[in-house]
């Protein structure tokens, strides 16, 4: 296995981490840099068992610096058309470790990937996240079909935004915008009745009203 090891860059690490809240060690990548870095290991990944895979997944999540978590969530993706529902699930957990919107999204991007490979099974997906206690996960469960355009199931989409209309957190009230403003784009009629039938957030309505036409 080539390991993937990023040079440290003093100055960027700080400018990336203070565009994090300092909340990560960086080691001052920029992202076409680390993709160009990551490459030859994420194309052998797809060789290797899903054992193989969930162990070099594990490995560069626990390292310190914010770019190998990046890794570790490209690799999931780039494998993820060939993961049970079970392997896929199994990624679950490292979603709420060293969480933020930026791991947090990218790993949504991952499952909603595999929901659309897997569109009779996409429902058992999103209960696996729909009403669990970490707001992060209820994240997912909202922004799942972000990508599935005229595929979207309404009606588990409507049911996440109904069961967090009223949680006081920012990053849900945006992922409630985020969803509805997408799903505008498709059907505003649909996105018009949901803001008109249901008390939601000003930062929800505002978010998710920015698409439709103006009285």
């Amino acid at each position: 296995m080539n390991e993937v090891i990023f040079p440290e860059n003093k100055e960027k690490a700080q400018q990336m981490s203070a565009y994090m809240k300092n909340l990560f060690p960086f080691a001052g990548v920029p992202a076409p840099e680390r993709t160009a870095l990551q490459k030859e290991l994420l194309k052998k990944s797809k060789q290797f068992s899903y054992e193989e895979l969930f162990e070099l997944i594990s490995y560069y999540y626990q390292k310190p610096e914010r770019e190998y978590q990046y890794v570790a969530i490209d690799l999931a993706t780039v494998n993820v058309k060939r993961l049970s529902f079970d392997e896929m699930l199994s990624f679950k957990p490292f979603v709420v470790e060293k969480a933020w919107w930026d791991s947090v999204d990218s790993w949504r991007k991952f499952f909603g990937l595999w929901g659309s490979y897997h569109f009779d099974e996409m429902p058992q997906l999103f209960d696996a996240f729909y009403g669990e206690e970490d707001f992060w996960h209820r994240r997912i469960a909202i922004n799942l079909q972000l990508l599935y355009k005229e595929k979207t199931n309404t009606a588990l989409l409507k049911k996440a935004i109904i069961y967090d209309k009223t949680t006081d957190e920012f990053f849900i009230q945006k992922a409630i915008g985020w969803a509805l403003r997408q799903h505008s784009k498709i059907d505003p009629e649909w996105v018009k009745e949901m803001i008109a039938t249901n008390t939601l957030s000003p930062l929800a309505v505002r978010e998710g009203s920015k698409y439709l036409p103006k009285p």
